[in-house]
């Protein structure tokens, strides 16, 4: 797969506000975002676009989701170079829940928080130079 020029985060939560701090992180970073506030958006978004999304961002309560963790494996099986970062503020998840690759974070997260998430999930050839100099 060539890198696209156009990096985009897909940042997923149903919540208006988080969806959009959360956005503005991968935004000053450099990256461009696609904001999805449904799980089905989200879809509809990777269906056209995967091949540009280095990072998928997502709550893990969505509504009309029942497993927030098979969404995480679903992304790593048939996306496997999407790094994939969740964040709750009420669930842990256990060992086997979400795939080696990913990982949670608890909410409420800050910038900091996030930008080193970032950082050390992308390779480097993945990372804009805005997010190698923000950590």
């Amino acid at each position: 797969m060539a890198i696209p020029t156009v990096l985009y985060a897909l940042v997923v939560d149903d919540d208006p506000l988080i969806l959009r701090h959360a956005c503005d992180i991968p935004e000053v970073a450099g990256f461009n975002f696609h904001q999805a506030g449904t799980v089905e958006e989200a879809k509809a978004f990777m269906g056209d676009d995967a091949d540009g999304v280095p990072l998928m961002f997502s709550d893990v309560a969505m509504p009309g989701d029942s497993d927030a963790f098979a969404r995480t494996h679903y992304v790593a099986e048939y996306w496997p170079w999407i790094e994939i970062v969740l964040t709750s503020g009420n669930v842990t998840p256990c060992p086997g829940d979400m795939p080696d690759k990913a990982t949670c974070i608890g909410n409420p997260f800050n910038d900091r928080m996030l930008q080193q998430h970032l950082t050390e999930k992308l390779p480097d050839n993945r990372q804009l130079e805005q997010l190698k100099r923000a950590v």
